[in-house]
């Protein structure tokens, strides 16, 4: 299906599930208390876990914001929404696009562990149903939508079982994660390395994601990032940004030399000045608080890391003068607020782009990351 002579792979195309997903899907030990999804408002992504709503609901909402959504969805995903967003629709929405393959994430699984202190096996029972879904959804065509593992940070053992299972019975390509710590446990505490090591033994990619508010630690704070537009602007690419600190101050890149990283739904152009600045710490008191790092941040990231390219981010024209054109991968969003579907990608192939880098970033990196040939 090239676009315009471009193979093009989505790194980040969302699903949208079911309200009853966990309902149908869950163990049924947990039955009783398997996360609801809410129907409030005209497209709710909100969901009830442990009596907690998710994302945490702003107070008060603002109804210009909701009669926005709904106009929006209306008329951008007007025939997938009247098939509420299924397999069918899905595929639909890629030939739409001129999508050859996509990679998916979740849309309401985005918060459902979003808690700190959740029952490990019961976090765990979580991520299995909903991969368990994803499985089924995407067998509409296994050869052109894979799936990527949620995983419970509140239970690492657990969390390497279902990567073993999800990876040799459905063939997911990667796993799914917030960059909010969860229990108070940074990403390079070692408590996370079986995880870590894990994944660089399958050769699988970490795919950190952002989104709403949960009860874990985010950066944009909510009496300073009060609006919706306010906590997207910052959020996102904040909690990118700690967690590639974390991952690359903390040693973890340095313990495990092979495992790839991602940063997705915050844009990429914050790479080149973050590697730049964490350098300039690296040489001068990193040398006293890292001495176990043998690289310096671009190095490792060049190694081992991806950020995401929004497909009207005119700012990235300058990723490849900071050697980092071959770590950035493309992402539509697909089907969230601040996307330009159907027009993604001829919105990206208008960008001062040379066609080496268009091509690197709808293609070849993505293929790449994910262990496409």
């Amino acid at each position: 299906m090239a676009k315009n002579g471009f193979k093009v792979m989505d790194s980040d195309m969302h699903v949208f599930e079911p309200a009853d997903l966990w309902q149908r899907y869950i163990d049924p030990k947990y039955a009783d208390r398997a996360p609801k999804g809410l129907n409030r408002s005209f497209r709710d992504l909100g969901i009830e876990v442990e009596g907690k709503t998710l994302p945490i609901p702003r107070n008060p909402e603002n109804p210009a914001l909701a009669k926005y959504r709904q106009e929006f969805f209306e008329e951008k995903y007007g025939d997938a929404g009247k098939r509420n967003f299924d397999r069918v629709s899905q595929l639909q929405a890629m030939d739409k696009e001129g999508l050859d393959v996509a990679v998916l994430f979740p849309t309401r699984g985005l918060t459902a562990l979003g808690i700190d202190g959740l029952d490990p096996d019961f976090a765990t029972a979580i991520s299995r149903a909903y991969n368990d879904w994803l499985h089924d959804f995407a067998e509409t065509n296994p050869k052109r939508m894979f799936g990527v593992t949620m995983v419970a940070p509140h239970d690492i053992s657990g969390s390497i079982e279902e990567i073993r299972r999800t990876v040799k019975d459905y063939g997911f390509r990667g796993i799914f994660i917030r960059p909010n710590h969860v229990n108070n446990k940074k990403w390079s505490d070692p408590y996370y390395d079986p995880l870590w090591a894990e994944c660089e033994k399958l050769n699988l990619p970490v795919g950190f994601h952002e989104a709403g508010r949960v009860y874990l630690p985010q950066p944009a704070f909510f009496h300073i990032c009060s609006t919706f537009s306010m906590f997207n602007t910052f959020g996102f690419p904040f909690a990118n940004m700690l967690a590639c600190g974390d991952m690359i101050f903390g040693g973890v890149m340095e313990r495990f030399p092979k495992l790839k990283v991602a940063f997705l739904e915050g844009n990429c152009s914050w790479a080149p000045w973050l590697l730049w600045r964490m350098g300039e710490y690296a040489e001068t008191t990193g040398q006293a608080e890292y001495p176990y790092l043998k690289l310096t941040p671009l190095e490792y990231f060049q190694r081992q890391c991806y950020g995401a390219v929004e497909c009207d981010e005119i700012t990235a024209k300058h990723i490849p003068e900071y050697g980092l054109e071959d770590n950035m991968v493309f992402s539509t969003d697909y089907p969230h607020l601040d996307v330009k579907y159907p027009h993604a990608i001829d919105t990206f192939l208008k960008l001062p782009f040379s066609d080496q880098s268009k091509r690197k970033y709808l293609w070849d990196n993505c293929a790449r990351l994910y262990n496409f040939s």
